[in-house]
């Protein structure tokens, strides 16, 4: 491939890459997979790696997270990123108003945004290019998080306009990325992060861009900083213009003739709260009118112009009576603070995680005690505080046990671990954990058996391990309470079912350490078979995308074990599938039509839908995108195919209509 050829490809995979990354990450409206996003994304890093003088910092390829730094460089802010007072009801919002309209002459709107409950930080561009990004900090001074920042694939690394500004926003983690980061802690054995708050924060503050790079996290941009086009007149128009730009901004601003639609909105949102998909801790409400932004000013330490309504704190006092501690699966020993039934944030809370006995140290709590506790980041119960004026004497220390609660095994502290650890393989409450873990909706989805059900197989000693499920019978059954004869039928063949489960969920059900959902797919797809996986060496495993060094050992140590062997031969004498039963890459015919073609859909067809068409086309080796390039191979043209059907002709690509792609299959 000659320069100028690779030039013009490098540029088309960009373009395509950052469409791609504006429909899925700001527009919502994603129109190719991942799997063809990824193929898209190495092509264009081997290009650039081929041809390292047509690398340049807007091309996607550089949000994946470069070198690690030593230290953050400190960012001095042109215009101060300045905090804002606080409103906690609506007397205080009324005030506000009042202050507002005695300050400037004429009618005054205000313009209302969601409150994100992440961290500030500010995007510099310049001639349209993304050249720094910084945090808050003390609002005069921040930091350079710029390589942290352009792995967040909803910040565009070059805006639609040629502009020099500098805009303001929230980067935030979705609830979906902090839940899922939390479960992949808690598998390495690590401690979860509190909220969605700190862990965003953590995230952008890590000196590894590939960190924050797999933490998933989002943005929405609210406000302009240092910027000398002066065209528009209102905030509300900012805001339509930083969309305009490429910005991904909250869809969820509105604009308000008066405070009482202020209230109306501040209201409906503090009802409407937990249907989001991100967390929120108030409302911003400005001044619309940029002159009169301007007339009323600031003060030493906030605008006039602008204020934030705070949610009322979501806490509540109790008595905290006992702490237990279970065991999970991987033998970690956590407490938990058993409480007095109370109210929180609307639900009813009556146990709050402690996290490790460090905590309870650190925080001095008693049993016994008088507690305030929250609902961390609305998800998480935890307990804040001790309220030791409310203290009898009668309280007693807590201190954590030598020895397992569940078996008695002596328990461990291993090298800078926080947690004490049961190391007994043989645990009933490590074997009980696993088995919950193995028959849950994303390992084997067995339908009945919940852990009530395990925990009564338990103590019926029905069950001591996996291949047990197997060999359970109906007259056995019967004994459990609440178990009549058509729950224990029903059950029975939910466990009957799930033999014939493709191999990633035995996988995954089968708990190795590091191996979650994704990855137990990403192996069942590349090895097919458990035999092919329980052959696979430490390299076979590390060559795979995805899987890292941790994980590849991870998963060597246990296929070593001779019980997990004994296990899978076990299991497959019970009759459990062991294949893969996806989309095979040995399945696919090397004279397809549409082996190694780049295929796009467009129009309506008669006979397939477009899911159906694009299956057909995967199956059979081809690749399908959701926009024609240079690079599309054959353009799947139904009625009305539009824009795309004239693109194609223009660059020359081979257009099919509905009745040679049936012939294509059929041959």
């Amino acid at each position: 491939m000659s320069k100028d050829q690779a030039k013009q490809q490098i540029e088309a995979l960009r373009e395509e890459l950052e469409q791609y990354n504006y429909e899925y990450h700001t527009l919502d409206q994603p129109s190719v997979s991942d799997y063809e996003y990824d193929q898209k994304m190495q092509e264009l890093i081997k290009l650039e790696e081929e041809n390292p003088e047509l690398l340049t910092p807007d091309s996607p390829s550089q949000r994946v997270g470069g070198k690690p730094l030593d230290a953050f460089r400190k960012v001095q802010h042109a215009i101060p990123m300045l905090s804002l007072g606080n409103a906690f009801n609506e007397e205080e919002l009324r005030d506000f108003d009042r202050r507002v309209r005695e300050g400037v002459d004429g009618d005054v709107n205000y313009v209302c945004e969601l409150k994100i409950d992440g961290l500030a930080i500010s995007l510099r561009y310049e001639d349209g290019l993304f050249v720094q990004g910084a945090t808050r900090g003390d609002g005069t001074t921040g930091e350079d998080i710029t390589q942290n920042l352009k792995t967040i694939k909803s910040i565009p690394l070059r805006i639609k306009e040629d502009e020099t500004i500098e805009v303001r926003g929230e980067a935030f983690m979705p609830q979906r990325s902090f839940l899922s980061l939390n479960e992949a802690r808690e598998a390495r054995e690590e401690e979860p992060f509190a909220n969605p708050r700190n862990a965003a924060a953590g995230s952008l503050r890590q000196l590894d861009p590939k960190i924050a790079a797999s933490r998933n996290l989002d943005i929405f941009l609210y406000g302009v900083g240092q910027w000398d086009a002066g065209e528009l007149e209102s905030h509300s128009e900012r805001l339509e213009y930083l969309q305009k730009l490429g910005f991904k901004t909250n869809p969820e601003w509105k604009k308000c003739n008066d405070i009482d639609e202020v209230i109306d909105y501040v209201n409906k949102w503090t009802e409407d709260r937990p249907g989001l998909s991100y967390e929120i801790d108030g409302i911003v409400i400005k001044v619309d009118n940029l002159d009169q932004q301007e007339e009323l000013g600031f003060t030493a330490k906030n605008p006039r112009w602008a204020i934030a309504w705070k949610f009322p704190a979501e806490e509540a006092v109790t008595k905290l009576y006992d702490i237990e501690l279970s065991v999970g699966r991987t033998g970690a020993v956590t407490p938990t603070a058993l409480l007095n039934p109370v109210k929180v944030a609307g639900t009813t809370v009556q146990r709050a995680s402690l996290h490790n006995e460090d905590l309870i140290r650190e925080k001095d709590i008693r049993i016994g005690d008088t507690v305030v506790i929250k609902k961390a980041g609305d998800i998480i119960p935890e307990v804040v505080r001790v309220v030791t004026e409310e203290r009898t004497g009668d309280e007693e220390e807590y201190h954590m046990p030598d020895h397992c609660p569940e078996c008695g095994s002596e328990l461990e502290h291993l090298e800078e671990e926080v947690a004490l650890r049961c190391l007994n393989p043989n645990c009933p409450a490590q074997l009980r954990e696993g088995l919950i873990h193995f028959v849950s909706r994303n390992a084997m989805n067995i339908d009945g058996l919940g852990e009530k059900v395990i925990a009564q197989l338990f103590r019926e000693n029905l069950v001591h391990n996996i291949a047990d499920l197997y060999k359970l019978d109906k007259e056995e059954l019967l004994k459990l309470e609440r178990m009549g004869e058509k729950s224990a039928d029903n059950l029975l063949s939910a466990i009957n079912e799930s033999k014939q489960n493709s191999l990633e969920r035995l996988l995954f059900g089968l708990g190795i350490r590091f191996v979650g959902s994704k990855a137990a797919q990403t192996l069942a797809e590349e090895f097919e078979t458990i035999d092919g996986l329980l052959n696979a060496s430490f390299d076979d495993l590390i060559a795979v995308n995805e899987i890292g060094e941790k994980m590849a050992d991870s998963v060597v140590r246990y296929f070593e074990k001779p019980q997990v062997t004994e296990l899978i031969a076990e299991l497959k004498e019970l009759g459990l599938n062991m294949e893969y039963l996806g989309r095979k890459k040995s399945d696919q015919p090397e004279d397809s039509p549409f082996m190694g073609k780049t295929v796009v859909i467009t129009g309506k067809m008669e006979q397939y839908s477009r899911g159906e068409a694009k299956e057909k086309v995967e199956v059979l080796g081809g690749k399908v995108t959701g926009s024609v390039s240079k690079n599309t191979d054959i353009l799947l043209a139904g009625e009305d195919a539009g824009s795309k059907y004239d693109k194609a002709e223009q660059l020359g690509v081979d257009i099919w209509d509905e009745e040679r792609f049936i012939e294509a299959l059929k041959e």
